[in-house]
């Protein structure tokens, strides 16, 4: 019997390790090898396209900005110092962890470009940049404006793709370092020459201030975005601890209910939300038109049936989205900036400025939410005696988009269940209205008040309405809607209380935030304007020191408070007493 040995043989780290030479069919590798050899042309381009993806890869990643505006091809032609120290490292180290150092550096690229592709996101909506603490919850609620937006299919379609996306990336910048971290090694002579070349002219690019295209060529831009990404989570951390105690302390926590809000005894007072309502909405000429004229009319129909108005500015603690947080900042007297902010007041009880009037026991307290569609446990900290949600106002039309109901029916609702009843008590409600919810498409148009029914009056008006991918990605387009939308629901609540208001009624209404980047500008203010309008001058009297706009338009220069302190100083102007 013949009997076969391996001898052993002497190999470099990364020299290929000998096929076993037996009766067994050819491993793919084999295969692989005698293609290269039949289709050397063909082998060397596909190692050449290969080794290039690869590098484009690593620096795209090493030199992608967070936000769109900044995307540019000028930013793709630096030299990024990380790489420049990326190979040094590889080029010292023994194979094994050479190989661990490549594959945590493809993983780390991966999830920096990830990271960085939810900054371009949140930047775009919401303004700001996506907070590794507190923001994954949100891309829940993404997804649930998709579906609303494009349907389920397609929203299930967008998820599906962003994780397969995701897995791949993760998987082929992985293959990409590897890659280059072998060519560095089979290449060492040359490496090591290139490295101390590309590191020489960084330094002098650096040290000189050397620009191209107006960029410095000289780039360490990954090593600053992981800084911004540490100190925000740092940040974030030391923030939350520090609002948690701040939420403890109330001026008006420990005030009597007796000494709260005398001033307004035995009126209803409303305070309304109209979504995305923000300063953008009456300055930017795209956008204004429609909705001054809208604020014009109702200005002028108010007027004729004895009401006046007061309008100012507020700062409101979000941008673009997360409405809830605008409320709760308004309603709270307390800056709510953040997912984890609200959900630790909420889950205290800190005075609300709704729940004043609750304390008082002389309102009935209602919530109008046609937004909420699922368990809205916060009416407890609101201080919310009746709920109607998107289930309790008997809307039987069609949803326009993200909004469940039109603002027209929803007040219109509102009037049938709880203003235009006897009551015991006055009220007070809390409404948000929701028609000038993005994406802005289709948008409800009025129809005569007695005709609204159970809503089904709106079915044609939803079917002849835009697509929404028509305007989504159309900045124009978008901005020209969204301006519809604000004057309809401004229309809606103007003839609302033009129709059905009383002596006694006390409108507050303002905007949640302003509307995505998109639409207000990349470096719009977060202002919203805020109105105050009743019948009784005793109640505008009572603010006649805050320098407000006469009218529901405030002037440009009417002045800015933050949205935290309107509680305070509301309460304060109707007679309530500190509690200290």
């Amino acid at each position: 019997m013949a009997v076969f040995t391996r001898q052993p043989q002497h190999t470099t780290d990364d020299a290929p390790q000998p096929s076993d030479q037996t009766a067994e069919p050819a491993a793919p590798e084999g295969r692989l090898a005698r293609w290269r050899t039949g289709h050397p042309t063909a082998a060397r381009a596909l190692r050449w396209t290969a080794t290039a993806l690869s590098v484009a890869l690593v620096l795209f990643a090493l030199l992608v900005p967070n936000t769109l505006a900044a995307l540019a091809w000028g930013k793709f032609v630096r030299i990024p110092v990380e790489a420049i120290i990326g190979a040094a490292v590889l080029l010292v180290l023994p194979r094994r962890p050479r190989l661990v150092a490549a594959i945590v550096a493809g993983v780390g690229l991966a999830a920096l470009t990830v990271l960085n592709l939810l900054d371009m996101g949140f930047n775009e909506y919401l303004g700001r940049g996506f907070n590794l603490v507190l923001d994954w919850g949100l891309l829940d609620d993404a997804q649930s404006y998709m579906k609303d937006t494009m349907g389920g299919a397609g929203a299930t379609g967008l998820a599906i793709g962003a994780i397969a996306l995701a897995v791949l990336l993760f998987a082929v910048m992985t293959l990409a370092t590897v890659r280059l971290s072998n060519l560095l090694v089979r290449h060492r002579t040359v490496a090591v020459r290139s490295t101390l070349a590309a590191a020489v002219v960084w330094t002098l690019a650096y040290a000189l201030g050397v620009q191209f295209a107006g960029l410095p060529i000289a780039s360490d831009h990954a090593a600053a975005l992981l800084e911004i990404q540490t100190r925000r989570v740092q940040t974030t951390l030391r923030d939350e601890a520090a609002f948690e105690r701040e939420a403890k302390e109330d001026v008006f926590g420990s005030t009597p209910g007796d000494q709260l809000v005398p001033d307004l005894r035995g009126k209803d007072v409303l305070f309304t939300f109209i979504e995305s309502y923000g300063r953008s909405a009456l300055e930017d000429p795209l956008i204004s038109p429609g909705v001054l004229k809208s604020l014009d009319s109702g200005d002028k129909a108010l007027t004729e049936a004895g009401y006046a108005a007061k309008s100012g500015w507020l700062t409101s603690a979000t941008y673009g989205g997360s409405s809830w947080l605008g409320h709760s900042t308004f309603l709270s007297g307390l800056w709510i900036s953040s997912q984890q902010r609200f959900r630790t007041v909420t889950s205290g009880d800190h005075l609300t400025l709704t729940k004043a009037f609750q304390k008082t026991g002389d309102w009935r307290t209602v919530g109008v939410v046609p937004g909420v569609q699922k368990g809205w446990p916060e009416a407890k900290f609101y201080g919310l005696d009746n709920v109607y949600d998107a289930f309790h106002l008997g809307y039987k039309g069609p949803k326009f988009s993200w909004s469940t109901m039109p603002d027209q029916y929803a007040l219109e609702a509102f009037q049938r269940l709880e203003h235009g009843k006897k009551r015991d008590q006055p009220l007070m409600a809390e409404i948000i209205l929701t028609s000038s919810h993005q994406p802005w498409a289709p948008i409800p148009k009025m129809v005569d008040w007695d005709e609204l029914g159970d809503g089904s009056v709106f079915d044609g008006i939803e079917k002849a309405g835009t697509d929404p991918s028509e305007v989504i990605a159309d900045s124009n387009r978008s901005k020209e809607e969204y301006g519809k939308s604000i004057a309809y629901s401004l229309t809606s609540l103007t003839q609302w209380l033009e129709r059905y208001g009383t002596e006694d009624t006390v409108l507050v209404f303002l905007g949640d935030h302003q509307p995505i980047a998109r639409v207000s500008g990349q470096r719009a203010s977060r202002d919203v304007p805020v109105t105050i309008v009743a019948k009784d001058p005793k109640v505008l009297d009572k603010i006649s020191g805050w320098g407000w706009t006469d009218g529901l338009k405030p002037d440009q220069d009417a002045p800015v408070w933050k949205m935290s302190d309107f509680r305070d100083r509301f309460l304060t102007a109707y007679g309530s007493k500190p509690s200290g």
